[in-house]
């Protein structure tokens, strides 16, 4: 049976009673969406899973996005990517510092992020202590405690999201592989725009969707006054109080939601300290459906 076990943090819960190697009943998979609303992040421990298994239960949850290079992926199953920074017979097997920054995923495209889903295989530590942590930032309660004078200013504001601005500051990183984007990679991925506050397909309720990673412009401002604005919501959502850390686990299933929360995947560890998890990053091309929702949580 499903046991859903909240963690003692501003996010967060803990899953078991279910296997994820296997399809999952209607009315599991309900019980997954409602927790993943309420707390944002969802760990299923002790579950290591074949490719085309972490695939199948991605799909549930909206169609899985492709990577821009091609590369880095499962030889057999190209919908899940790797992120590793092991390296063999001298070339990378993952794309090795994904997500080192605080950012939310595929906000730079119309067709925004719904949920990642990692399965970790290997996981380093040092001294006997895990490294390589994912930190979690809550953008329901960043909503709720913004200033009611800047909520009211940017109630009906949109930002620009720009895939550039991350790839390329990533790039930048010392030791960094990710190759430069191609003129036509960088036309594939245009800047889109979205509601600075949106309301969150499963909650109903408001969210802060504008992260640092991506967000370059709050459009019915400026150029000067939306840094300026831009700084405040920037600093304002990751405030500790917000903050909830991942720590790893080989076998760990984390499903986390991109429209909720922000994330950021602290790089610690060394070259010789193995990290590698496999992914599939699923867009938010269901969710918003509300008949998607309603058949899902009737189960």
């Amino acid at each position: 049976m499903l046991t859903v076990t909240n963690n003692d943090s501003v996010l967060g819960a803990t899953i078991t009673g279910v296997d994820l190697s296997r399809p999952l009943s209607d009315k599991d998979f309900a019980g997954i969406l409602r927790a993943l609303g309420e707390r944002g992040v969802l760990r299923f421990p002790g579950q290591l899973l074949e490719p085309a298994a972490l695939r199948d239960f991605s799909l549930r949850f909206g169609s899985i996005q492709t990577t821009l290079t091609g590369k880095f992926q499962d030889a057999n199953v190209p919908e899940v990517g790797i992120l590793s920074n092991i390296v063999e017979n001298g070339q990378p097997i993952g794309l090795a510092d994904a997500g080192q920054d605080w950012h939310t995923d595929m906000s730079y495209r119309d067709t925004m992020g719904f949920v990642n889903v990692l399965n970790a295989h290997q996981v380093p530590h040092r001294d006997g202590k895990p490294l390589g942590n994912t930190v979690f930032a809550n953008m329901h309660a960043a909503y709720e405690t913004l200033d009611p004078a800047l909520k009211e200013k940017l109630a009906n504001a949109t930002a620009t999201h720009d895939f550039n601005k991350f790839w390329d500051n990533m790039c930048k990183r010392p030791g960094s592989t990710r190759p430069p984007l191609t003129a036509e990679q960088r036309a594939k991925r245009p800047p889109s725009v979205h509601p600075v506050f949106m309301t969150h397909p499963i909650t109903g309720r408001k969210v802060l969707y504008c992260n640092p990673g991506y967000a370059i412009r709050i459009n019915e401002l400026s150029e000067a006054e939306s840094d300026v604005v831009l700084e405040a919501l920037f600093a304002h959502q990751l405030e500790a109080r917000f903050l909830h850390t991942h720590v790893w686990s080989v076998g760990d299933v984390l499903i986390w939601d991109n429209i909720g929360t922000l994330h950021n995947a602290l790089p610690d560890y060394g070259p010789n300290e193995h990290r590698l998890m496999k992914r599939c990053q699923v867009m938010a091309d269901r969710v918003f459906q509300s008949d998607f929702i309603q058949r899902a949580l009737a189960a």
